[in-house]
């Protein structure tokens, strides 16, 4: 029995699809490496490699986020044209099952652990079933390691991706990792988080945990410290700003290698902090946390979100000169997207305020809803500015003085961006 595991392309209007510094997706690995022995797999990632329609799996894997929902669905109605049954999963699939079930044999709800076997079994048997749905959530021990080597080689930036946690405590309403995910935080032994610590060491001492915060459980992340400490490793991950809260936690990150972190800071107000339900963020304390990491040599990822509904057209430069004034080393600047499942698309929904459904605006660069502060074209245009702004070169100089260790990161990131938005904002050919 032959499997194909798919990933399909980004957009071509979305900033993602010219961002050159890529990473594989540790969803399909690690299905790959929950598929069983007998069983051959391939993935491919549309990302960096064109599909094949030309060779003959028994089954397609399509996995989907909400960007990627649109080509995710022509991908899977190609193969099923030429008679090839295709099991679709991620989670677009998850919280629009009807929606991906008329493109797909079958689609998996929420996390593959517990119900990809079954499926394999239902399709030798020739009983595949239309939905599939785990009771409960995986448990993390004992988690096969992701097979990397079935990854194109010299295809992506970097490989060393790796996830010791799933969930996260907060519960913002915006969030559509932690409404797939949970409210808290499941971790793996850290025995086995040291075995694949020491397995990816083999290729390079940097690795990224793609956690959605890596804090969510802190005497867990302090033994987790210690360990990535034993071994010099230099790591990037995902945290709440709250790590600059607890300076012994802080100071651990940074002994065990930590040379940037991907923060949410959402908002400089502390009223639209509420409203989103992230109350764990302190807006007036922003400048001294950041200070706090940076004095551990630790760079800093900031999210910032437009788009709220107390934000007026004035967001943009306030953002976007804190940003200049704290040395935020590199940012997403996103527009706030009401992806299904989360609670804001409920609520835009109630309100009639989503404008558009095309999934493939669903990028966080895109308006698809209705703003209250101002109009969609404000919003637009405010965010594509505040986007080319940081990422120029004065901007770029302002941040990077004076030098520290994490720069040998965001540097290459801040090129890549700019490089991303020069490309996107060139005129179709």
């Amino acid at each position: 029995m032959k499997i194909k595991i798919i990933c399909p392309r980004w957009p071509e209007k979305s900033l993602w699809r010219h961002f050159i510094f890529r990473f594989p997706y540790l969803s399909l690995t690690t299905l790959a490496a929950l598929t069983p022995e007998d069983v051959e797999v391939t993935i491919e990632d549309e990302n960096v490699q064109q599909i094949n329609f030309q060779d003959q799996p028994d089954l397609v894997a399509v996995s989907i986020i909400t960007p990627l929902a649109n080509r995710g669905y022509a991908i899977a109605d190609q193969f099923r044209r030429i008679s090839i049954p295709v099991v679709m999963g991620g989670f677009h699939a998850t919280w629009m099952a009807e929606e991906a079930g008329q493109h797909a044999d079958a689609v998996v709800l929420g996390e593959a652990e517990m119900v990809w076997l079954q499926v394999i079994e239902d399709f030798k048997k020739g009983s595949l079933q239309k939905f599939y749905q785990a009771e409960g959530r995986s448990d993390l021990q004992k988690l096969p390691i992701p097979r990397r080597n079935l990854l194109p080689k010299r295809a992506y930036f970097f490989t060393n991706t790796m996830q010791i946690s799933r969930g996260c405590p907060f519960q913002c309403d915006f969030c559509s990792v932690t409404a797939f995910f949970g409210h808290t935080c499941r971790l793996r032994p850290l025995e086995e988080v040291r075995k694949e610590v020491e397995l990816l060491l083999q290729k390079t001492n940097f690795i990224f945990f793609v956690d959605d915060n890596i804090i969510g459980n802190p005497v867990y992340a302090r033994d987790l410290f210690s360990i990535l400490k034993e071994y010099r490793v230099k790591w990037l991950s995902h945290a709440s700003i709250n790590i600059a809260e607890d300076d012994d936690l802080l100071k651990k990150a940074g002994e065990s290698g930590c040379y940037g972190l991907f923060i949410g800071f959402e908002s400089l107000s502390q009223k639209t902090l509420q409203s989103h339900h992230k109350t764990a963020n302190r807006a007036d304390r922003y400048r001294d946390l950041v200070k706090k990491i940076h004095d551990q040599g630790m760079g800093i990822e900031g999210s910032f979100i437009f788009g709220s509904d107390g934000d007026d057209f004035s967001v943009f430069l306030q953002v976007v000169e804190f940003c200049e004034e704290t040395k935020i080393d590199a940012a997403v600047f996103a527009i706030l997207t009401p992806y299904p499942g989360t609670r804001l698309y409920e609520q835009y929904t109630r309100e009639d305020r989503i404008i558009s459904r095309n999934w493939d605006l669903y990028d966080m660069n895109h308006v698809v809803f209705k703003p209250r502060g101002m109009s969609i074209e404000q919003l637009q245009e405010g965010h594509d500015w505040a986007n080319q702004c940081f990422y120029s070169y004065p901007s770029m100089l302002k941040r990077f003085w004076p030098v520290r260790r994490c720069h040998q990161v965001f540097l290459p990131a801040n090129w890549g961006m700019r490089r991303a938005w020069n490309r996107l904002a060139q005129p179709a050919r």
